[in-house]
């Protein structure tokens, strides 16, 4: 008799993966990089309607970074976040904004009452056996499902080899981008085969940091946050000499491809 297998997504230590933010949230908040106006700019363009006067929910919303630029281009956005630490800092820092608790697997809001549904850097904690007929529940006819994820520029040598570097003292494979040991876009696409249709586009762009912001936006991911400071410690000294020697004024150019997918609901 063939036993169905739990999906990767409810692994305990994915869990424990997606719970980690919540005790780094104003880490999250003062380091992490935003996303491009040119990022809003494609969903735009690649969407039947503006974001200007639509209804939008952002899922996994987090500390706020893409809920508050959705509301700068004018979308009426409702921010969905499950973890307490998170929302937490979303409300310090956000008061003005509207914020729900719960997940993309199953969403406090009506059915068909959604413009635009967005997941910025979100989408891979979600159970897709849940979330895709969540995201197809509560979009209107002609509603946008949005993902994205910034991912680091690695045809760039000297990110190239810091990733390197990062996967080899994770053990992850070479090839995979640190939040996309998780999952990611290409993932993403196959749990919503048969049920959307997505576009996908990569936008680049890049921001100038201190170093510390570097080192401490790199600390900011899960699988250094379940590792804790002391393990990783050495690590961090480490890879602050080497990028000192490459950058003496410390001061670093990050730059992503933002990784974009985007559905509209038939």
């Amino acid at each position: 008799m063939a036993t169905s297998r739990p999906h990767p997504r409810a692994h305990p230590f994915h869990t424990a993966r997606a719970h980690s933010f919540n005790n780094a949230a104003a880490q999250y908040a003062a380091n992490r990089p935003s996303y491009p106006p040119a990022l809003f700019d494609t969903i735009e363009a690649l969407s039947p309607h503006p974001l200007h006067g639509s209804r939008t929910v952002d899922v996994g919303a987090g500390t706020g970074i893409s809920t508050t630029l959705l509301h700068s281009r004018g979308a009426h956005v409702l921010a969905v976040e499950p973890g307490a630490g998170m929302a937490a800092q979303f409300r310090r820092t956000h008061p003005h904004l509207p914020l729900v608790r719960g997940d993309g697997n199953a969403l406090p809001i009506a059915t068909a009452s959604t413009d635009f549904l967005t997941y910025a850097q979100s989408w891979h904690w979600t159970d897709p056996s849940r979330s895709v007929p969540e995201a197809l529940r509560v979009l209107r006819p002609g509603g946008v499902l949005a993902l994205w994820w910034n991912t680091d520029a690695v045809d760039i040598p000297w990110i190239a080899d810091a990733t390197t570097r990062i996967h080899r003292f994770l053990g992850v494979d070479p090839d995979t981008p640190i939040e996309k040991s998780v999952s990611g876009a290409p993932a993403a696409l196959a749990d919503a085969a048969g049920h959307l249709d997505f576009t996908r586009r990569p936008i680049r762009w890049s921001r100038a940091v201190s170093l510390d912001t570097h080192l401490a936006n790199i600390a900011s991911h899960s699988a250094f946050l379940v590792l804790g400071e002391d393990a990783t410690a050495e690590f961090f000294t480490e890879e602050r000499a080497h990028l000192r020697r490459l950058f003496p004024t410390e001061t670093i150019e990050e730059t992503y491809d933002v990784d974009l997918l985007l559905a509209i609901r038939p």
